[in-house]
Formats: C-alpha cells, structure tokens, sequence
C-alpha cells in the first residue's frame, strides 16, 4: 500500500512542523511556500554587510512545543535560556528594576522582586497581590473572560494606569500583541498563568543566538530534506478545490508544477487567517466568513547600528520610553565593532504610518536616555521593517473565531498560531497548530494503524 500523499501549504513554523511530523510517520509529503525561503513571518536579510532579522522574537522555558521543534531541526544550539527569569526594566530618570524569579515555588518566586519594582509605587506594589490571587481563579476558556478586556478587569481588582503601563503591559504587549486595555482577559489569564503563575521557571526567556534566517529557515530546510520532503519554494496556491486538489500557481522555481495541479490524500493549509479562507473550499470552516473579524496588530523594529558599546544587557524592557524592547543582536548580525541594538514595538498602530528616518530618530534619541553610555555614541546605521499582519488581534469575541484542525471538508485541515491551540500567537502556538493538524489528517488517512499515534508520542 503506497504511502498516503500530504500537501502541506505554507512554509512557516506551523507548516514546517505539519510537515515534518506527517513524514516522521510514513506519510509522502509536499509542502509549498510562495516565498524563496522558509521560516513564515520569521526571517532575515543582508543590509550592507550585516544580517539583520525582521523582528525579534523570544520563547519561554513554559514552550515545550517550540523546543522540540528545535531539537528536531537540531538546532538546539543555536538559542539561549536564561538559566532563570531575569528581565531588566529602564525608565528614562536613570532607574533600572529588574523582574526576576527566585528558587521559590510559584508565584512565591517572583514576590521578593515585585515587592522591590521602583517602577511602580508602594501603594501599587501592594495591591499586586489581589489582582494576581484574583487571576489564578480566572478560567481562560471559559466564556465569559473572551467577552471582557483585560485592562477593565485589572481596574475592577486594584490596579491602576500606571500599575498596567509600567508591569502588566511588559507582558500583555509582547506576548498577545495588543495592549491590556484592547486584549481578551482570557488569552492575557492564560499567558500569566501558564507563564508566571504555576511553575517557577515556566517564564525563564530563549532567544536565537543566529540569524532567524539560519533558524527557521536554514535549519528546518536540512531537516526537511533529511525527511524526504519535497519543497516547493516560490510557488504560489491559487485555491483547494474538493479532492483534496491543491491548485498552484505561477512558480519562480526552475521545476515548476504539471498544469497547476496536484491531488493529495490531505491538505494542510498553515497560512494566515484571511488567506487561508480565500483558499478553502467554500463551507470548509463554519466560521470561515468571519476570519476576517479576527483582524490584525503590527510589530514594528527599528534597527540601530552604533559605533561602540551601548550596553552589555542582551534585552532589556522600558517603562515611560517610546521604547518597549531593545535587543543586542551585534554577534548574530556579524558585526565586528560597535553594537546593533533592535527596537521592538508590538501592537504597533501607531507606528504604521511613521516615516522611517523619523522613527530612526525618535528611538536612538529615547536610548540616549535609557542607556548611560549612548550619549557618546554615534549612530552608523537604521533601518525599520514592519510587519502589518504580524498577528490576529487577541480581543474580546476572537475566540469563537479561532478553529481546530479539521474543516467540513474530507482531507482538508488547517494550521497556524491563530486556529484554536489556547495559545496567542506566538511561536508555541504556530508549533502546536502544526502538529495538531499533522495528527487529525494522518488519523483521517489511516484510522485504522498507528501512524497518528507515532505523531502524538
């Protein structure tokens, strides 16, 4: 019996993981990327002589989905994990705080550091402890934290402006790419508690130590030639018609695609939400005209090369500072001399519209006043990438909006950190939604053996 044929589309971490979990179990397998290189919303560049990745992107020690991930394209190697959390905060009046954890048991581990945070006041600093016993009685999934922002249930438990800017927001921002005020309490409980809340070391942070371009690119491309894969680079996919029948479009790959089609035993779309239902067969996901509703957030970066040191923090976040996060990138770019700092900017609306050489501006002139020693520097070099659709926006009702991996459709599945994994989306989720969507086509395709098991464990 031949061995059932999967096309997968879409050569992002939840395509890529799709991909490599229905090969591993015996499965024939396509995947097709218009772009030419892999690694989805996660890339690098050359500019003048550096490497310089579209944005910055960190896991916690709580994604176990994603560091799998790595170790099965072996590129366990190439990220770091802090041994345990410790995140610098800067204001602009010179003071720096930090939150990080102690060896107490959650959410002891984090007290002694909370109790000490500079940036809020004593009067804030003691009204933490309510808001944080209140959310580890919240239900995420259930629903009526998705009817409610996060930021009005912060105020009804103590907490105030200042108390949401300069701590709760540190967290929300980046992980659901909205601010506290426009998130879902539901998605916002899930990240504190799965992160901070439960385990000691769930929020420890990794990040790459090499291009995003060698780790979700270069690495996953090996594995998936080791896998036997076929990989179609620069090819485009027009529709999925019933059959499953993927049909592709013009190709800027030497082998192009017989006649535009090709028959498979199961689809997996793992591309963005509005593309994916462009792409379905109409009536393949109950909530496939309402996608649209789940909207997208932005992440800008701004990318500052200085001629000397401004820093020796590898990240550090910001209260009170158009900056949110900078990053130290200078070893992964290639940089010799001086240092290349990354502004990061989640839920970055306001930033869309911004010229370049002013968004240049604002953010080395806010590290003049957060990092002593950038005053004396020079800056070299900018650049700003933005990324419109990073991310479905994480607010209020986008829960009834969020799939799982099956459709209406017989052998069509779909994946991507915005279907339903519990997750935001985030790194972790895109991983999940990958093998969540491998297991239900190859329990589709043979229901009757084990390959779907073979995945699962």
């Amino acid at each position: 019996m031949p061995a059932p044929h999967v096309v997968v589309v879409g050569g992002g971490l939840a395509g890529i993981s799709a991909a490599l979990d229905a090969a591993d179990a015996g499965a024939t397998v396509t995947l097709i990327e218009k772009r030419s290189h892999l690694g989805g919303l996660t890339w690098s560049f050359r500019h003048n002589g550096l490497w310089f990745d579209n944005g910055q992107h960190v896991f916690m020690r709580c994604c176990v989905a994603y560091q799998g991930f790595l170790e099965r394209i072996d590129a366990v190697h190439s990220v770091h994990v802090q041994p345990r959390l410790d995140v610098p905060v800067l204001a602009p009046d010179g003071r720096r705080e930090s939150i990080r954890r102690s060896g107490l048991p959650a959410p002891l581990h984090l007290g002694w550091s909370l109790a000490r945070y500079g940036h809020l006041s004593v009067r804030e600093r003691l009204k933490l402890g309510r808001a944080v016993a209140a959310l580890r009685r919240v239900d995420p999934d259930a629903p009526a934290s998705d009817d409610v922002t996060f930021g009005e249930w912060l105020r009804a438990h103590g907490q105030d402006t200042a108390a949401i800017e300069n701590l709760w927001d540190l967290i929300t921002r980046p992980t659901l790419n909205v601010p506290a005020d426009r998130a879902a309490l539901g998605l916002a409980a899930f990240v504190f508690r799965t992160g901070l809340l439960e385990h000691n070391d769930a929020a420890d942070i990794g990040w790459s130590l090499v291009p995003l371009g060698d780790l979700h690119g270069a690495a996953p491309a090996r594995a998936l030639g080791a896998a036997g894969v076929d990989v179609l680079l620069g090819t485009s996919v027009e529709r999925i018609e019933p059959g499953p029948v993927v049909v592709a479009g013009p190709s800027r790959q030497a082998r192009a695609v017989p006649d535009g089609r090709i028959e498979a035993d199961a689809v997996i779309v793992a591309l963005p939400h509005d593309t994916t239902a462009r792409l379905l067969p109409d009536g393949a996901l109950a909530q496939q005209a309402r996608l649209v509703e789940m909207g997208m957030s932005p992440i800008v970066n701004v990318h500052l090369v200085f001629d000397r040191r401004l820093t020796d923090l590898p990240f550090a976040a910001a209260v009170g500072s158009p900056v949110e996060y900078v990053f130290d990138r200078t070893d992964a770019s290639g940089l010799t001399t001086g240092q290349y700092l990354a502004v990061s900017l989640s839920a970055a609306d306001a930033h869309m519209g911004t010229r370049p050489d002013a968004l240049i501006r604002t953010m080395a002139s806010a590290l003049t006043e957060l990092l002593p020693h950038a005053a004396r520097a020079s800056l070299v070099d900018g650049l700003v990438t933005r990324e419109h659709n990073a991310t479905f926006a994480a607010v209020p009702g986008t829960k009834a909006l969020r799939p799982g991996p099956t459709t209406a459709e017989p052998g069509v599945f779909v994946a991507g950190a915005w279907t339903d994994t519990g997750w935001p989306a985030t790194m972790e989720g895109a991983v999940r939604s990958g093998t969540a969507a491998a297991r239900a086509a190859l329990a589709h395709l043979v229901p009757n053996r084990q390959l779907a098991e073979e995945v699962a464990s």
